[in-house]
């Protein structure tokens, strides 16, 4: 199978992770490679689109760019258990968001156990009780997390944050009740003098909502895909519906960063093969800098 749209710049240009004959993987900087992935979770009937006619294309967007860092959302237990069978190497964070434990999507953080070392880590609710598994309480019908770890650096020094999101999709007063938790969240850690990433599925326009508005200027955040030295592809609309992207749709996955990490590149993913896509969004990629 051909892909009918590779992003080969972004990994010529952004000097990201090559693999290797024996499977490991070698840097070719101190980049951060960090990527925003919502995979479908994989009970949606989505006819020739279910997740075992797309999987294999998952994992190989997961090889060729071999993160760092990886914020998924969606993921149900059995696709993080398939993910970590194809991509060894990768430490996993987070819990199912109905339970606690198992059950219900993740927002899983991915994590490469070769470079960044997890010093502590959790996982909170969108809701009036953030420490209850299964809480709902501001108008969405489902569930809504955020798990967040805090990482040792390797390979460039330094520890810093990175909170992974799911916003709902129907409900605005969740979307910007959730958006006001997380800044809370994000300033009493940058008050700590830590930089952080935030990874996520924000169903929200980039520039052109609350919740974006609330991120970027309440909590201090800036938008990858504005800082960034580098825009290496469109912005297209990260919601496809597995179809061809488009640049007329609004970009509702983003990367956001403190202000002391530096973004060099950005990218959204826009691969397929022979006419399908991994999933009905496209993942988003940024090699970042810590300070």
């Amino acid at each position: 199978m051909k892909p009918i749209m590779l992003l080969t710049a972004f990994i010529l240009a952004s000097t990201l992770t090559a693999a290797q004959p024996n499977g490991e993987t070698a840097t070719a900087s101190d980049d951060l490679k960090v990527m925003s992935f919502n995979i479908r979770y994989g009970t949606a009937n989505d006819g020739d689109n279910r997740w075992e006619h797309r999987r294999e294309l998952v994992f190989g967007v997961l090889r060729e760019h071999a993160p760092d860092l990886i914020g998924l959302q969606e993921a149900l237990r059995f696709q993080l258990d398939e993910i970590a069978e194809a991509l060894r190497g990768y430490g996993e964070i987070g819990v199912g968001r109905t339970d606690g434990k198992t059950r219900g999507e993740y927002a899983a953080i991915l994590y490469r156990r070769d470079r960044l070392e997890p010093l502590d880590s959790g996982t909170f609710w969108f809701s009036d009780t953030p420490d209850v598994p299964g809480s709902t309480s501001w108008g969405n019908r489902i569930t809504r997390i955020c798990t967040w770890a805090r990482f040792r650096d390797r390979t460039a020094g330094g520890e810093f944050y990175l909170y992974n999101v799911h916003l709902d999709h129907e409900s605005q007063p969740s979307r910007e009740r959730s958006a006001a938790m997380l800044s809370e969240r994000v300033a009493q850690r940058n008050a700590e003098g830590a930089p952080v990433v935030v990874t996520g599925d924000f169903n929200a326009a980039a520039g052109e909502s609350a919740a974006y508005e609330t991120l970027v200027a309440g909590a201090g955040l800036s938008d990858a895909w504005h800082t960034a030295r580098r825009r290496l592809t469109p912005e297209y609309g990260t919601y496809g519906g597995y179809r061809t992207p488009a640049l007329d749709q609004p970009r509702i996955d983003w990367i956001l960063t403190t202000a002391e990490i530096k973004t060099e590149a950005i990218a959204i993913n826009p691969t397929a093969i022979d006419g399908r896509f991994p999933s009905d969004h496209l993942p988003v990629h940024a090699n970042v800098q810590l300070p």
